[in-house]
């Protein structure tokens, strides 16, 4: 006589779930053809240590891998070939007398429902939690860079007085390459949407900034004893040890009114100041361009000559003075729309 074993049942809207009534089962068979799932074991059943066996045919179609686990009981896992919610397990209107709810995971559809909403959720805040913790680092890596750049700068500047002015270059250089080299982050940040920003002026601060460092500063050396140095790396500190502790605090949802109010405001006179610097910086790298003869464009053969780097310097200072006006626009319009929403909020 063949015995079958009490199967209890419950279903999500991508699987099917099924708890067989075998303890310390043996030589499991599963199989699934034709929409319709073979089960056979040795196990200890309701009729003690036999073999048991039954058979279900689906309501709708599902796919033939089955996964399976043997605890206390045997558990069988189905995917359905299509995602829904099914009125009842098997073809037959008629439920086989050994197959039963399983209420220990039964779930309404629309319980259901809310469980994968709760799934998305989960997922939703860990991506947010990483996100937050990445952007945290970041700007604490930043905060910490231009930090020891300001406060080296202003201890140097009152040690040594003008001399400190000369030598800026070769003792914070390799820090300030590091912060602007990361500062590229911001750009990938913005265009993929990891933060709300304007891309537009992101990158045009990040590439002026590098233009000046790398290709100004870095590759004459004649500049590196250049008072102008300083003023670049200090005005450009300044800015940023009040914007990057700011972003910091709003990874956390916090805020601290000084810090918002000079994080929107100590730029309106150093931004300016900082172009200024760059633009000093491009007019006294000029004449060493044209006498070294560095990064001359070639052109054709026919025309026989090239075409000094100070032509394309001469364009960059009138797109450098074009950015400053597209970034200090687009940072004014920020600083009057945090203060414009903060007084309807105290109203």
């Amino acid at each position: 006589m063949t015995l079958t074993p009490l199967v209890h049942w419950a279903q999500r809207h991508e699987e099917i779930f099924l708890r067989v009534e075998l303890t310390d089962a043996q030589n499991i068979d599963v199989q699934v053809q034709d929409n319709v799932l073979q089960f056979r074991a040795q196990g200890y059943g309701a009729k003690g240590l036999h073999e048991y066996e039954f058979s279900l045919e689906f309501l709708f179609p599902v796919k033939p891998q089955v996964h399976k686990s043997t605890q206390r009981q045997v558990n069988l896992t189905v995917q359905k070939e299509r995602r829904g919610w099914w009125e009842r397990l098997t073809l037959q209107e008629r439920r086989p007398v050994f197959l039963t709810p399983d209420f220990d995971r039964w779930l309404d559809e629309s319980d259901a429902e809310m469980e994968i909403w709760e799934k998305i959720c989960c997922k939703i805040e860990w991506f947010i939690s990483l996100k937050t913790a990445f952007l945290f680092m970041y700007n604490l890596v930043q905060f910490l860079g231009f930090s020891w750049i300001f406060v080296n700068m202003t201890v140097r500047l009152f040690i040594f007085g003008r001399d400190s002015l000369y030598d800026t270059f070769h003792t914070m250089s390799d820090i300030m390459f590091f912060c602007q080299i990361l500062a590229s982050v911001e750009v990938l940040n913005a265009a993929f949407g990891v933060v709300r920003t304007a891309l537009i002026p992101t990158f045009i601060q990040v590439i002026g900034r590098n233009f000046i460092l790398f290709i100004i500063l870095g590759s004459l050396e004649e500049m590196h004893h250049r008072p102008v140095v300083f003023f670049v790396f200090y005005l450009w500190s300044t800015i940023e040890i009040f914007r990057y502790p700011f972003y910091m605090l709003g990874c956390c949802n916090t805020e601290w009114k000084t810090l918002t109010w000079l994080r929107y405001t100590v730029w309106i006179p150093l931004y300016p100041l900082g172009v200024l610097a760059e633009a000093v910086a491009v007019i006294q790298s000029i004449p060493i361009f044209d006498e070294t003869r560095l990064f001359r464009i070639p052109l054709p053969k026919v025309i026989g000559t090239s075409v000094s780097f100070s032509y394309v310097l001469h364009v960059y200072l009138i797109f450098m003075f074009l950015g400053l006006f597209i970034n200090f626009r687009h940072l004014y319009k920020q600083r009057k729309k945090r203060f414009r929403t903060k007084k309807r909020k105290a109203n």
